[in-house]
């Protein structure tokens, strides 16, 4: 179990990023993560990996996160993590030799589902093909808990919702996905639950069929979370055309 407990962050000391963040993600949960920019999102996620310092508790399984239990979490970000110099196939021979759950089997499907080729450099790779990339790392290092940051920028449609359906084919009972996106619509039926920020906060933390046994959607629920105005465009439009 990983425990988020009153985390907070501030940037500067005078921009508060988090503010707090209390959560308890459980093993097997696909857990998105929702919020416009500026709202937390990615803070909150390496605040969980220890690449920001923080002020409140982040737990595994009671342990503080640290070398010891750090290769149970993966991560996947738009940044990127990877070397670009070298190929996908060196990249696998690196991880097995750090990582001895590291999952072949998984890899090699995952490379043939993206067409990606495995013996060139990575910065050849186009965009989406790095972050298609970057993703099948996270997914293949054998974690428990798979962080993702906005992983399919870059992509188009076709391949976003044909992943969706092969990441929840291959997913094990034991694997958790905290997954950080502005995709709500994409993602709606692929989560199980949604955590909403605004402002480092947490608006929302919902069961996703919870909200579908009341007839709500997840936009709609995230929509109420941030009292979202219908008539915004218009009123904008008016000011704009002086009417």
């Amino acid at each position: 179990m990983l425990e988020i407990k009153n985390v907070s962050k501030r940037y500067f000391k005078t921009v508060q990023a988090l503010q707090n963040v209390s959560l308890t993600i459980g093993k097997g949960e696909i857990i998105g993560l929702f919020g416009e920019n500026g709202a937390g999102k990615t803070t909150l996620l390496k605040c969980i990996l220890g690449y920001l310092g923080y002020e409140g508790e982040i737990l595994l399984d009671g342990e503080e996160i640290g070398r010891r239990n750090i290769a149970r979490l993966s991560f996947a970000t738009c940044e990127h993590s990877f070397f670009p110099n070298l190929t996908p196939r060196d990249h696998c021979e690196f991880y097995k030799m750090h990582f001895g759950a590291f999952r072949q089997k998984r890899f090699e499907a995952l490379m043939d589902f993206f067409g990606l080729p495995q013996n060139s450099a990575l910065k050849s790779y186009s965009t989406g093909q790095q972050n298609q990339f970057e993703v099948i790392m996270a997914l293949c290092q054998g974690a428990e808990y798979i962080l993702m940051d906005e992983p399919f920028a870059g992509n188009d449609i076709f391949n976003r919702e044909d992943f969706y359906k092969v990441l929840l084919g291959i997913l094990e009972s034991g694997e958790t996905v905290f997954l950080s996106t502005h995709l709500i619509e994409e993602v709606e039926r692929f989560v199980s639950r949604a955590v909403v920020l605004r402002s480092g906060r947490v608006l929302g933390d919902v069961n996703v069929l919870e909200l579908e046994e009341k007839g709500a959607s997840l936009t709609e629920y995230i929509k109420d979370c941030y009292h979202y105005r219908s008539d915004r465009v218009s009123r904008a439009l008016d000011k704009l055309t002086g009417e």
